[in-house]
């Protein structure tokens, strides 16, 4: 088993990164290895790209925090992502959001993609965790505005927001290599009072689940 652990910011993994240290993963046949990206889906891109093809791994995690876009999926709760998808490549004309889909530059149903969406089908891997599956938006600018929070709501029916997780999806879906993705919530979408985010809640309760996730994956028995 060789885990690839994905995250954008080592903050988002640090409790994880303390407790493997703390313990031997390196088992025999049991690797867990760590890829910090950066922000971003460029960055995330090229990062698991070029891992994927110098070391590939069983299974890849990514795990961070989002932003939700629904108050029923509060700061502080974990979801796991069962589809992604791009929210902010395309253009504005006549007043509406159009996606590089609707404009014809891309095929929406060409593998990976079916209906816009990069759907996770490794079930099993999802169901490991007892959590909410939901869909994610990927976006390169953290939405602010009301106006832009609606129109995505309308348009993708998204529960979080995230700036690398589609990118995560893609890469995987074209390698072929299993793959979950696992958030906190930190935050509701557009709320600029950070004194109303629970980042540290979200990162605690967030490695939780991941430490579950790991230890249920490398687990000989």
């Amino acid at each position: 088993m060789n885990i690839a652990l994905v995250a954008a910011t080592r903050m988002e993994i640090q409790p994880t990164l303390h407790y493997l240290s703390e313990r031997i993963y390196l088992r025999r046949h049991q690797r867990v290895d760590t890829v910090i990206t950066g922000v971003g889906m460029m960055n995330t891109t090229y990062c698991l790209t070029k891992k994927f093809l110098a070391d590939r791994p069983t299974i890849a995690i990514q795990a961070g925090i989002a932003g939700s876009f629904h108050p029923i999926y509060a700061p502080g709760m974990v979801v796991t992502v069962k589809e992604d998808m791009m929210g902010d490549l395309g253009v504005y004309e006549e007043g509406a959001w159009k996606d590089v889909f609707d404009m014809g530059l891309a095929k929406e149903n060409l593998s990976p993609w079916h209906e816009k969406r990069l759907i996770n089908p490794h079930k099993a891997l999802l169901n490991k965790m007892s959590l909410e599956c939901v869909r994610g938006i990927t976006v390169n600018e953290i939405s602010t505005e009301a106006a832009r929070i609606q129109k995505l709501r309308d348009k993708y029916m998204p529960v979080i927001e995230t700036m690398e997780g589609a990118a995560f999806h893609f890469v995987c879906m074209m390698e072929k290599i299993p793959f979950i993705q696992l958030r906190g919530i930190s935050n509701l979408a557009g709320e600029r009072d950070k004194s109303n985010w629970k980042i540290a809640e979200s990162v605690n309760a967030m490695n939780t689940q991941l430490i579950k996730l790991i230890n249920q994956l490398t687990d000989p028995y």
